[in-house]
């Protein structure tokens, strides 16, 4: 016997509260276990990090070559990538790098093939690279606002397609993308910025969604999305709520990723805040960012780019957010 549309919609709705309430007290438990008994190994993994050459992308890829993990850092600062990649193998690391300029698809592939023939299959996919230029809307000259969304989030695209056919033979890896609070709240200067970050995050969740619905258990996504980090990415910003240290937020992502986190949104208790966005009268969440956090007032300090920087691209200058393509 067939039963009617609302008897199955009601089990549907019964199985989700009983997986939910088995799933918050899964996550209550794992908060008093260390993260360091859960973690997951990184040894015989390689780790691939775009825009590595500094900031917390170069963080990132020294936390997980002392961690065992190959490391292959893509950027278009060949200055910054070998100072990471001589750091990383003084202290006894694996580390190598590629110049590839990670808004041209063609040569995406052409790295990832080179990385497959010399390194071995990416395991680890850090999709890291940011831009920003920092203007307002009337302001932001065309070609930077294309360029914003080559880096921010179209190499997304291509990085991803290069390397999650290995995986999903495998069935294993883990693909990070870091995004921004930026992505989750609109803010000044920020109409192209705010835009990819909110694009990274959907293409991330429904990445997310394709690889569960299709069985792929086991290639592990996480979503990174922090708030100002202290890097030359925002100078001149002066945010109510403090800066985050680089330190800080590269450890929280190895941490995530050793753990198979599936967001990680920093600081933590901006968690609280983004709900109030949905729940608040629209008049109230302009208060609240106005007056209470001052997030416009906190852009419009922000020190614009040199020339040379914008334009230049060479081994140190390129497209420069942090170093180069780096966050």
């Amino acid at each position: 016997m067939e039963l009617p549309e609302w008897a199955n919609v009601m089990y549907d709705v019964i199985v989700f509260v009983g997986m939910t309430f088995v799933y918050i007290i899964e996550s209550i438990l794992l908060t008093f276990i260390p993260r360091n008994y859960r973690a997951k190994s990184m040894k015989g993994d390689i780790a691939l990090i775009t825009g590595g050459a500094g900031g917390i992308g170069s963080l990132i890829a020294k936390k997980l070559a002392k961690l065992g993990a190959y490391v292959v850092i893509w950027d278009i600062n060949k200055t910054g990538m070998e100072s990471t990649v001589r750091a990383i193998r003084e202290n006894g690391g694996k580390c190598c790098c590629y110049y590839c300029d990670i808004t041209n698809k063609e040569e995406v592939y052409k790295a990832a093939k080179t990385v497959e023939i010399e390194v071995g299959s990416v395991t680890l996919l850090i999709n890291n690279a940011g831009y920003v230029y920092g203007k307002t809307l009337m302001d932001l000259p065309d070609d930077e606002i294309e360029r914003t969304y080559r880096v921010n989030i179209l190499s997304h695209y291509w990085t991803t397609k290069a390397f999650m056919k290995e995986m999903m033979k495998n069935n294993h890896g883990h693909i990070v993308t870091v995004a921004s609070v930026a992505g989750l709240l609109g803010t000044y200067k920020c109409t192209d910025y705010s835009a990819t970050k909110f694009a990274a995050i959907g293409y991330h969740e429904s990445l997310f969604s394709e690889l569960r619905a299709d069985g792929y258990n086991g290639i592990h996504t996480t979503l990174v999305c922090p708030a100002y980090i202290n890097t030359d990415m925002f100078v001149g910003v002066t945010p109510r709520i403090p800066m985050l240290e680089p330190e800080h937020v590269a450890e929280e992502v190895v941490s995530g990723i050793l753990v198979n986190q599936a967001v990680i949104v920093l600081p933590k208790t901006t968690r609280f805040l983004l709900p109030l966005k949905y729940l608040l009268p629209a008049k109230s969440c302009w208060a609240l960012m106005y007056n209470i956090l001052r997030g416009p007032q906190s852009m419009m300090t922000m020190k614009e780019k040199e020339e040379k920087q914008i334009l230049k691209n060479n081994n140190n200058f390129g497209i420069i957010s942090n170093s180069a393509y780096a966050q």
